[in-house]
């Protein structure tokens, strides 16, 4: 019996198998969860449904989250399915290439910054809104994924660390907005991962590079990582956390000096 035996999940933003999303989607279903996912476009929705037969379940849903009626149609169609909903993993983030490139005030513009704050953090709040009927009374949890680059200056990673610090504000507002109805609302902050959102990271293989160099850990981390840590945190064993931002990546976030050269 898993962790998860009986629950319910949610998981918006698998794209290949290199996604922290399927990294966690995977982890949920070995405790025991069972899942409902979600693909943008048609290009991805063969890709999403081969990872549904691989985890049994054909519930698998288009999603963009930018539009509001596909984000109620999901949630109509898996009150269809289920009698409710007990976890809701939002693993989406997204800038425009030419705001992840340059100096951040040189490259930022108007509509980049508003496009990454609507897809990376707006988003989160969007499936609140549609799960969150679903999810009463059932103590259920939200979690979302960040990165460093909410808290400190990272080469290239620009509107996105906004965007990521808004993401990380989200959680502590929707944590106690939503806390009176028993359902909590954290944050992974894992470290850099070959994924292909951060392909699109200018110098992203440096960065693999460095973080291996500084870890007190001496190396980067996994999806089966990140996603055997979203298992517990969205699982009764973490019932009184919430509000949280929890660092997954080996370490790196507490140090100010990599290794000295000898």
């Amino acid at each position: 019996m898993g962790l998860l035996t009986g629950k319910k999940a949610l998981v918006v933003g698998i794209a290949s198998k290199l996604s922290i999303a399927t990294g966690i989607a995977r982890a949920l279903h070995q405790q025991g969860a069972e899942l409902a996912l979600t693909y943008q476009g048609d290009k991805l929705k063969k890709r999403v449904e081969d990872f549904g037969k691989e985890w049994n379940t054909e519930l698998v849903f288009p999603c963009d989250v930018t539009d509001d009626q596909q984000i109620e149609d999901l949630f109509t169609r898996i009150g269809e399915n289920w009698d409710g909903i007990d976890i809701i993993i939002h693993s989406v983030g997204f800038a425009p290439a030419d705001q992840l490139d340059g100096n951040f005030v040189d490259v930022t513009t108007r509509e980049g910054f508003a496009v990454a704050h609507d897809i990376s953090s707006y988003s989160f709040i969007a499936l609140a809104k549609g799960g969150r009927e679903l999810m009463k009374g059932r103590n259920g949890s939200l979690l979302t994924l960040s990165y460093l680059g909410a808290e400190k200056t990272l080469p290239n990673y620009n509107v996105m660390g906004l965007a990521k610090a808004s993401l990380e504000a989200n959680v502590r507002y929707m944590a106690n907005s939503l806390g009176p109805e028993g359902t909590r609302v954290n944050a992974i902050s894992a470290g850099p991962i070959r994924t292909l959102a951060a392909s699109g990271i200018k110098s992203f293989r440096k960065m693999l590079t460095e973080t291996e160099r500084r870890t007190p850990l001496r190396r980067n981390v996994t999806t089966e990582e990140v996603g055997n840590t979203a298992a517990f945190l969205t699982s009764d064993l973490a019932s009184g956390i919430t509000g949280e931002i929890l660092y997954v990546d080996a370490g790196f976030n507490i140090t100010a000096m990599g290794a000295l050269e000898e």
